[in-house]
């Protein structure tokens, strides 16, 4: 077994454990010891074992701040990253309630406002495409009339690039009453004498007649109207309904424009219309002045419990063709 010895370099002797000095006055320096271990060919192999732990401390230390300054950064990069993935599905599911407020918004103008008939190109809610602000966020509604018949509503939250869309379609029937999609509504009553305009008949151009149709599973009860018009002069006479049993008069008498209070309520008998789920009715209404483009006459019928129900006879302002 080969031996190798341990010597310390006594150039420097070892300093009093008393005093804290070295011997003969010098510096207290710790020499390093040396190892000497046997060499193959001969001789010694000389290998010093260094006793100073200061500078492994500094570097160690070194190494420890790079390491939490690597790990800082890392967080620091990470965590803006995250907040703004956490922002994505937050925008998302707001958007998605803005276009859910976008088509109970359509649906609610449209049970107010009533339906244009297929032939004459405007439809009520053709009106409403566009945008419309709402909270921090906008909704586009956009309407394809029949034969599509599909609202699509678009949420979108402002300056963010997030939007969901809800389409509904076959949307008819989310309205209560409407005008039939199958007729438009007109002016001047059919030649005299036809079964289908009640007497008194009036002078043309003084009547029009439309159909309101129920698309909803329940019955709508109505018992009073408002009406307005342009312009002011005239004045609204009668009223007739046909539910397919004939004409039945529901108002006789000289309703204004403005008229106060607005709401009147049916005065011939029977002084109410039921109109069951899925029923059409013909309305004909009567004025003592000729009916023009700039009439834009509006009239809205209402149940007891004042739900209100308005048609728009020319939305589009261009006159109401002759039946």
């Amino acid at each position: 077994m080969k031996k190798f010895n341990l010597i310390m370099d006594k150039s420097h002797p070892f300093p009093s454990p008393l005093t804290g000095e070295g011997k003969g006055g010098g510096e207290n320096i710790l020499t390093p010891l040396t190892l000497i271990l046997p060499h193959k060919g001969g001789g010694n192999f000389l290998c010093c074992l260094p006793m100073n732990s200061k500078g492994i401390s500094v570097l160690f230390l070194v190494i420890a701040m790079m390491l939490m300054v690597t790990i800082g950064y890392v967080f620091s990069y990470l965590i803006p990253t995250k907040q703004k993935s956490v922002r994505f599905p937050i925008y998302s599911t707001q958007a998605f309630f803005i276009a859910q407020s976008g088509v109970e918004f359509a649906i609610r103008y449209a049970s107010d406002q009533g339906w244009r008939g297929t032939t004459d190109t405007i439809f009520d809610l053709t009106r409403l495409n566009g945008s419309y602000p709402i909270g921090n966020g906008t909704f586009t509604l956009t309407y394809s009339p029949p034969p599509a018949n599909t609202l699509t509503s678009t949420g979108q939250i402002t300056g963010s690039s997030e939007n969901r869309v809800v389409s509904v379609s076959n949307f008819t029937p989310f309205l209560r009453l409407i005008f039939n999609p199958g007729s438009t509504p007109c002016r001047t009553p059919p030649a005299a004498g036809l079964p289908t305009t009640p007497a008194p008949m009036p002078n043309r151009n003084r009547a029009a007649r439309f159909y309101i149709q129920n698309v909803r599973t329940t019955d709508v009860i109505l018992n009073s109207f408002s009406a307005s018009w342009a312009g002011g002069a005239g004045r609204l006479t009668r009223i007739y309904m046909n539910a397919g049993v004939g004409w039945v008069e529901k108002y006789d008498g000289s309703y204004a424009t403005g008229t106060p209070p607005p709401v009147v309520n049916f005065n011939v008998a029977p002084t109410t219309q039921t109109i069951i789920s899925n029923q059409v009715i013909t309305v004909l209404i009567y004025w003592n002045f000729n009916l023009n483009n700039d009439s834009n006459f509006i009239i809205t019928f209402y149940t007891a419990a004042g739900d209100g129900y308005t048609f728009n006879l020319d939305a589009a302002g261009d006159e109401l063709p002759t039946c």
